[in-house]
């Protein structure tokens, strides 16, 4: 059965001016409820992350600041919206989400959560709308449990995973492999173990040709035990922030890839949403569901 995580949790508002695109979070599982791609018997609400389990990651000192709502203005604009206790307990279950959907992958072949992607997130701070960064917990528990010994990070929102890369750049356990728009977000890029850094304006068959030229030699290099994939659709030519040039039908196709990719070598996969802020919150809904189609279809 294909699990997903969600949680009523992720319903709490944003600050006035902050909502959109956050609702896609409610809108994303009652389209596919709606259209029964899934069931209800599908979801699991997970519960917080532990102190312990978020100090593998981040550091104590900005752990301590975010649980006692103490960011100052400087630290919260880096983030970009104002911090408050009701987001950062938001955080602390949509990156269990994650880190479940890697138990759940490792049982079924894959699972996804409906939030998560949250990449610039540093182990001092949070950017870019990013507190927690779902994918290194994940990564750095299941390796201290020693669930897993390689870890491979396939990150395809339009913008570099630079915390995740920051966060494991002395750290070989962990692959990390983004492929994003090369003069956006963020300015100052980090070092990922792979960069692929595309041109504004990339149509789909340049886009997939880079991704299949690339993806299925790190399967047999890294020999992971698990892929987290970002599965972000701020590549559409729709978004108002990615500037590529990829459509809807691309972006399936991109899923469709790496799905076939782990399932043909036997990887499990977890998936986290990413971003997505097209003008027509249609356009991130129906992009998006086609992830989990994909997923609902070539696995079960």
């Amino acid at each position: 059965m294909l699990k997903i995580a969600f949680s009523p949790v992720y319903k709490y508002d944003l600050p006035a001016g902050h909502r959109f695109p956050m609702d896609k979070y409610d809108l994303l599982p009652e389209q596919l409820l709606y259209e029964g791609s899934i069931t209800q018997d599908n979801f699991f609400n997970p519960n917080q992350l532990s102190d312990e389990q978020i100090l593998l990651t981040h550091t104590p000192e900005y752990l301590h600041k975010l649980n006692n709502n103490i960011l100052d203005r400087k630290e919260q604009r880096a983030i970009g919206f104002p911090i408050r206790p009701e987001l950062i307990t938001r955080g602390k279950h949509i990156a269990n989400g994650t880190l479940q959907c890697a138990h759940y992958a490792m049982e079924y072949g894959v699972a996804m959560n409906i939030a998560g992607g949250t990449h610039h997130a540093y182990a001092d701070r949070g950017e870019g709308f990013c507190i927690f960064n779902d994918f290194a917990i994940t990564a750095n528990v299941l390796l201290t449990e020693k669930r897993v010994k390689q870890i491979l990070i396939v990150d395809l929102d339009v913008h570099q995973g630079n915390g995740t890369a920051k966060i494991f750049e002395n750290d070989p356990r962990v692959f990390t492999f983004s492929m994003h728009g090369a003069k956006n977000y963020p300015l100052r890029k980090e070092r990922s173990d792979l960069d692929i850094g595309v041109d504004d304006g990339i149509v789909d068959a340049d886009y997939l040709a880079l991704l299949k030229s690339h993806l299925p030699r790190l399967l047999e290099k890294v020999q992971p035990d698990l892929i987290l994939y970002l599965a972000g659709v701020d590549i559409l030519s729709t978004d108002k922030l990615g500037r590529l040039g990829v459509t809807r039908e691309g972006c399936k196709r991109r899923d469709q890839f790496v799905f076939s990719e782990a399932k043909k070598n036997n990887i499990p996969v977890a998936v986290s949403m990413g971003g997505g802020y097209s003008e027509q919150i249609r356009d991130i809904i129906e992009a998006h569901a086609n992830t989990f189609r994909v997923a609902q279809e070539m696995y079960f």
